[in-house]
């Protein structure tokens, strides 16, 4: 995996883009999708466009699982034998999935010190943090300045999904303190946001319209930056919509002209809860 001395491993839910992960050479540990009688890797055994489409149209509804302590284990030996001395491991919010718990279980199977931080957020929440530790190891940090850069991301940290139905995060069981809005779900474009110090789905605005969601999406995102000052890192992210997360991007970039701006797919696993057709933007000051 690495030549690193400290090796870093995160979840397939980060939604870091490939050629991130790559780069930064980054440990992706991948959770499951069971869709009936199968159990699919997520993003191995099967990509984002081939899973929205079938979602799409299959009238089974897919399910989630977290990685095994196994799974981990497999990856904490992997670094290991590749040169790695200790771990940092960075999981989803422990209060949307039992991650962090196959992750801590299986630190305590292998003879080699084991970091673990709850990011406290879902996809590119989760993303940046990962992004900032693995930012600090290429610049010479050790594992205790990874975990800094993680928590000084997490600080300031904005999250809002846009979707067309709470229906999926209904069905999912990952919809937090937004269940007052269950008797709305085929009324609304909902829009909900995490609370990083919790981990939790917190219910936003609702509107009745795709086009004032999305309006509401980008007005209620650059509020939370009002009166803050610094490098701007903002990703766009989608549920297969590329064509409304490029425009998104591009009305980013005239308007705030951020120093990092990406665009990604949300992964499967993310996907069975927030549906088809989602957009959120994720993102920081610092």
């Amino acid at each position: 995996m690495t030549s690193y001395s400290t090796a870093l491993i995160t979840d397939s839910i980060c939604d870091l883009p490939e050629p991130l992960l790559r780069q930064y050479d980054i440990g992706v540990v991948p959770c499951y999708i069971l869709w009936g009688s199968e159990q699919l890797r997520d993003r191995i055994d099967i990509q984002p466009e081939e899973f929205y489409r079938r979602l799409a149209s299959d009238p089974v509804h897919p399910t989630t699982a977290q990685p095994t302590p196994r799974d981990f284990l497999r990856a904490y030996e992997a670094a290991r034998q590749t040169g790695a001395r200790e771990i940092v491991v960075i999981c989803v919010s422990s209060a949307m999935s039992g991650t962090i718990e196959s992750a801590r279980q299986a630190a305590t199977m292998i003879d080699l010190p084991i970091h673990i931080v709850d990011s406290k957020g879902p996809t590119m929440s989760l993303g940046w943090q990962v992004l900032a530790a693995a930012r600090a190891r290429a610049a010479g940090g050790d594992a205790q300045a990874m975990i800094a850069a993680a928590d000084r991301v997490r600080a300031s940290l904005v999250l809002l999904v846009a979707m067309d139905t709470l229906e999926y995060l209904y069905r999912g069981g990952r919809i937090g303190n937004a269940t007052r809005w269950i008797g709305a779900l085929l009324n609304v474009k909902p829009l909900v946001y995490i609370d990083h110090t919790t981990g939790l789905v917190e219910a936003g605005e609702r509107v009745r319209t795709r086009k004032r969601a999305i309006e509401a999406l980008y007005e209620g995102f650059f509020r939370q930056f009002e009166g803050q000052s610094g490098p701007l890192h903002v990703c766009v992210l989608h549920g297969n919509a590329r064509e409304e997360a490029e425009r998104l991007a591009e009305r980013v970039q005239a308007e705030f002209s951020p120093v990092e701006l990406l665009i990604t797919i949300t992964t499967p696993v993310l996907g069975v809860h927030t549906g088809p057709g989602a957009l959120a933007l994720s993102g920081y000051v610092g």
